[in-house]
């Protein structure tokens, strides 16, 4: 009784089988574009026959594709920075031949904001915490920026402008005019008669 079950078994098996046709074979070929903007080929795109057990295919680096696929199959386009797009096959194509031209559009994929710590530890952190240097206010910058050090150096460091040039220039030359009007008299220095007198009292004609 078992085997007649068995046999009955198999042999509806094997007449689901024989009814089942598998559909007509087809050149799938195409090339694969940004939807964006046509003109630009989608290179190295993954191709997926869902219906043929996710068998996979990959495009060129000119996005071209060309392999053997059944009518009716739905074939899955993915590629990273992109929308996924499904392509099916036509029913009864005459030349055994199905050339396509596949648009997949960018997708763009919001990522959450990460922050990087340099700490590995909150200890680490609550050391470096208590050991920061808080950084100077404007007012303390200010005062260290016209304090009699700081302008000392930037005078011996900082070369001089033709300003300061000029006006050290004009100085000097002012302080020679008034030096050569402002001779002394040597009638009105006492010293200058002391040696008069002491060259008339040698007979010093001069």
């Amino acid at each position: 009784m078992k085997r007649l079950i068995g046999i009955l078994f198999l042999l509806t098996s094997l007449s689901a089988f024989a009814q089942k046709k598998e559909a007509p074979l087809v050149q799938f070929t195409g090339v694969v574009y940004n939807a964006d903007s046509i003109s630009v080929i989608v290179p190295y795109v993954s191709v997926t026959n869902v219906s043929q057990h996710n068998s996979v295919t990959v495009t060129n680096f000119k996005g071209y594709f060309s392999f053997v696929a059944h009518e009716q199959d739905s074939l899955q386009f993915t590629a990273i920075g992109y929308a996924p797009v499904t392509v099916v096959i036509p029913a009864d194509i005459k030349s055994k031949s199905y050339t396509v031209r596949v648009l997949i559009k960018p997708q763009i994929t919001n990522l959450p904001m990460v922050r990087v710590f340099p700490w590995a530890t909150t200890d680490e952190f609550r050391k470096d915490f208590v050991n920061a240097k808080i950084a100077d206010d404007d007012l303390a910058i200010a005062r260290k920026n016209i304090s009699r050090s700081s302008i000392m150096a930037m005078t011996n460091s900082l070369p001089r402008d033709g300003q300061e040039i000029q006006s050290a220039n004009s100085q000097y030359l002012h302080q020679d005019i008034v030096n050569s009007h402002s001779r002394t008299n040597p009638l009105l220095n006492p010293l200058a008669w002391g040696s008069l007198i002491k060259s008339i009292t040698d007979g010093d004609s001069k």
